[in-house]
């Protein structure tokens, strides 16, 4: 196929028929053939056929349309005009050539003109001018109209690929548009501000100005056209209904319309979700929006439902912001009063007066608070006994508070009181029980059975907590109770509260016990006064006498009492090098009794310590040694002088303060070495140590011996204050072992040094650089040949020596043979001759 675009010949016929062709290069022998030629452009050359003998012409025919033809002698296809592509896109020809006489010599062959588009129409909306609506509050993205264009151009090309854009906004109140549109299918929507700020209230129509490109929009050189689009604002219908009142256990038929929504989609689908998450939500909603409660509702159990209404589309997104629903459930008087209490039980005291509060019947209704169906009233029904009057109580109508009438209740004449009390709201009614007891006024008073307890005596070393004395007084008030109930005290004689008194609560006896420890030497003598009290108050014109009092004395008794340390814990701080026998603390013991105290040490282990046996000065014995012990810990006794069995302890607690008194010294696990030959550069690493207490870090400084030998081998440098390095000066060193003299001073003070010899090795290193042959070997062990030929040498001595023995043992073995031989032969002899 050939395309051939931009040749025009003013005179194409006189061309064709007057000039020589043959410079054209788009010629070719007749065939079927194809060409594709751009639409427009006027009069064009587009193929030249070339004839062979005896044909001497050509002849066209087909769907030349008036545009499309050949010059007979020339064999030139030419176009006399422009080609139309939106009027017709493909022409098709018939081409022949003709001899002298017309005659057909080849063909007719098939010739076929595809006219290409170019882009030559602009694209034009379908209408003049668009209008659409839009409700407030649509959502986002979701189109409520479309605009739409056509371009006559090729479909399949850009020249009518169109895209749409808003070119004009008005009123434009904000910093972004209120409306988008899809550059490719023209349908308008609300954007995201749009969505917000839409509002027929403030601005209730809009213009557009849109506008649509060819090409794409990819080139300057699109077509376009613009078209008005007005836009009517609408009050939205998704409206969230105003709360709702349900009366609560409607007897209606349910389910029971109660309210609607209606979306702005027409097409919308309804729904209801809630965020309670209940267990059943009582409501649902139909495809028109209509909302249903579905079954009575119980205030009691629930006041209130706070739901959602939401609407979709039929691929289930949303297409409006979810409606609040709120939905009020009213109460109605369907529950009676209910006691707080199944027996309210009261204590009053029988010499309360008229109109005293004595208590309150408590009752509740579930109905709603603060209205009439929850309002309750009280009343007695009834009162028993009805003794010594029918009407002793009263109670307010509406708090339930019970008072006295007056002052005429008597526990001798009726110790409990049983009444009704009636609780009423508007509808329901409820009897609540009340029982009141009555409560012996504390007129009597606590009663000693003696005036005298006379004389008690005790050890000084009775255990805190002992019973020394029980004790009793009587009461004549209601047992059980405040006003009965006896509470024993030391009034005088015991100033530091030595002693105190328990009381049993059924039998009112008091125990008189010890509070603190007993001392002879501080108080040998109690004169003790005790009084005995009620924890209620006695009434009016009732008083505490001497018949509430007791005395009695407590003789405290001597023991012999071990001596008393004046200190549990005697501390001391020394110096590890103060001199033997210097005083480091005294300490004192006195004994209750008087008696001389002779003092000792027990735990000395390290025998660093004496005492003085008469004044408990501690002295030192020997040198002391914080590196051994830091802190020394040992017993001091105190005994008595004529009785060695009474005795006490404190503890002695020694610190003792670092002297830098520890030379410092190497801490290496092992030697260092290096690895023979060297090669330059090596170093090792050595660290030194104290004994010493190191306030803060150890500081120590290294340096070698002053001496040319080991200055002109080797070297030492710092790394920090542990630590060094050791180095050979050169490389020239043998094989073997070798000793370098090194300082170590310490930061004490004064300062301490010493001087070690540090081994170190040169050998031959393995690939793991280490040593593999102890340095000097040939004069410390043998080698591995020598090793095997003393082994041998050791087995053959072995070897000559077990050997020798057994020959001497055959030796010997035979020569007795022998000689036993000879012996038989000597005995029968003798025995023959005998």
């Amino acid at each position: 196929m050939f395309k051939l675009c931009g040749l025009q010949f003013l005179l194409v016929i006189h061309l064709a028929t007057c000039q020589n062709l043959g410079d054209l290069h788009v010629t070719g022998p007749l065939k079927d053939m194809n060409f594709t030629v751009p639409e427009g452009g006027g009069v064009r050359f587009i193929y030249q056929f070339t004839s062979e003998p005896p044909a001497v012409s050509f002849r066209a025919t087909g769907e030349k349309d008036g545009i499309i033809d050949i010059v007979p002698k020339t064999g030139i296809l030419y176009l006399n005009g422009s080609l139309d592509w939106e009027t017709k896109t493909v022409h098709r020809l018939q081409v022949e050539s003709l001899d002298e006489k017309g005659n057909v010599v080849k063909g007719p062959y098939a010739v076929t003109i595809y006219v290409e588009d170019i882009n030559d129409n602009p694209p034009q909306f379908d209408q003049t001018k668009y209008t659409g609506v839009v409700r407030q509050n649509s959502r986002p993205g979701k189109p409520f109209m479309s605009v739409h264009a056509t371009d006559r151009d090729d479909p399949t090309t850009p020249h009518a690929q169109l895209t749409y854009s808003i070119l004009h906004h008005f009123p434009n109140p904000y910093t972004e548009m209120l409306f988008q549109i899809d550059n490719v299918t023209g349908a308008i929507s609300p954007s995201k501000m749009g969505s917000f700020y839409l509002d027929p209230q403030k601005q209730d129509s809009f213009t557009l100005v849109v506008i649509v490109k060819d090409m794409a929009g990819m080139t300057m050189n699109a077509f376009s056209s613009s078209v008005d689009v007005a836009i009517t604002v609408k009050e939205s219908l998704w409206k969230a209904p105003p709360t709702i009142r349900i009366q609560e256990n409607s007897t209606q038929v349910h389910p029971v319309n109660i309210s609607q929504v209606q979306s702005n989609e027409p097409d919308a689908i309804y729904g209801l979700f809630e965020r309670e998450r209940l267990s059943r939500l009582p409501f649902s909603i139909d495809q028109n929006g209509v909302i249903y409660v579905t079954e009575p509702l119980d205030r009691e159990e629930k006041d209130s439902y706070v739901f959602f209404a939401v609407s979709k589309d039929n691929q289930g997104e949303l297409v409006d912001k979810p409606l609040q629903i709120h939905v009020i459930v009213e109460d109605i008087n369907d529950n009676p009063p209910v006691c707080q209490q199944a027996l309210t039980v009261i204590e009053v005291q029988e010499n309360e007066g008229g109109g005293s509060h004595i208590g309150a019947v408590s009752a509740a209704d579930m109905d709603e608070e603060d209205t009439l169906n929850s309002r309750l009233q009280f009343k007695i029904e009834s009162q028993v006994p009805a003794v010594p009057a029918s009407n002793l109580f009263v109670i307010q109508q509406d708090t339930g508070i019970l008072q006295l009438t007056s002052r005429s209740l008597n526990k001798r004449i009726a110790s409990n009181y049983s009444l009704k009390v009636l609780v009423t709201d508007p509808v329901f009614q409820t009897i609540c029980d009340v029982q009141i007891h009555v409560i012996d006024i504390n007129d009597q008073i606590p009663i000693f059975e003696k005036s005298d307890y006379h004389n008690v005596t005790v050890a000084e070393n009775l255990p805190v907590g002992s019973v020394i004395l029980e004790i009793q007084a009587t009461d004549g008030d209601e047992p059980a109770t405040g006003s009965s109930y006896i509470v024993y005290q030391v009034k005088e004689g015991d100033p530091n509260n030595t002693f105190f008194i328990e009381t049993d609560s059924e039998t009112n006896r008091g125990f008189v016990r010890i509070n603190k420890a007993l001392d002879f030497e501080a108080a040998p003598v109690y004169n003790l006064v005790i009084n005995a009290t009620n924890p209620e108050p006695l009434v009016q014109g009732v008083q505490y006498n001497s018949s509430s009092l007791t005395l009695f004395k407590v003789f405290v008794t001597n023991v012999d009492e071990p001596p008393a340390f004046r200190k549990a814990v005697y501390r001391a701080e020394v110096s590890e090098d103060i001199p033997v026998n210097t005083p480091v603390v005294t300490v004192e013991a006195n004994d209750p009794e008087g008696d001389t105290v002779r003092y000792s040490l027990e735990g000395d282990v390290r025998k660093w310590l004496r005492i003085d046996s008469t004044t408990g000065q501690i002295y030192t014995t020997s040198t002391l040694d914080r590196e051994q012990e830091k802190i020394y810990m040992v017993d001091v006794v105190g005994s008595e002088l004529n009785n060695a069995a009474q005795k006490s302890r404190a503890t002695l607690i020694l610190d003792l303060h670092d002297v830098n008194d520890n030379p410092p010294r190497l801490a290496m696990d092992y030697p260092p070495f290096f690895c023979h030959p060297l090669s330059g550069g090596e170093r090792a690493l050595i660290q030194a140590t104290d004994d010493d207490e190191q306030l803060y870090y150890p500081t120590f400084t290294f340096a070698l011996v002053d001496d040319m030998n080991t200055r002109n081998n080797w070297e030492i440098s710092k790394v920090n204050s542990t630590h060094a390095y050791l180095s050979p000066k050169h490389a020239n060193f043998e094989e073997k072992l070798y000793y370098v003299p090194v300082l170590i001073r310490d930061n004490g003070k004064p300062p301490l040094e010493n001087k070690v010899n540090l081994e170190v090795h040169i050998c031959k290193c393995s690939s793991e650089n280490s040593c593999f042959i102890e340095v000097q070997r040939e004069h410390t062990r043998p080698s591995a040949g020598q090793a095997i030929g003393i082994l041998i040498g050791v087995l053959l001595i072995i070897g000559f020596i077990i050997g020798g023995v057994f020959f001497h043992m055959k030796y010997k073995q035979k020569n007795e043979k022998k000689s036993h031989q000879k012996n038989v032969k000597d005995n029968s002899e003798l025995t023959r001759l005998a």
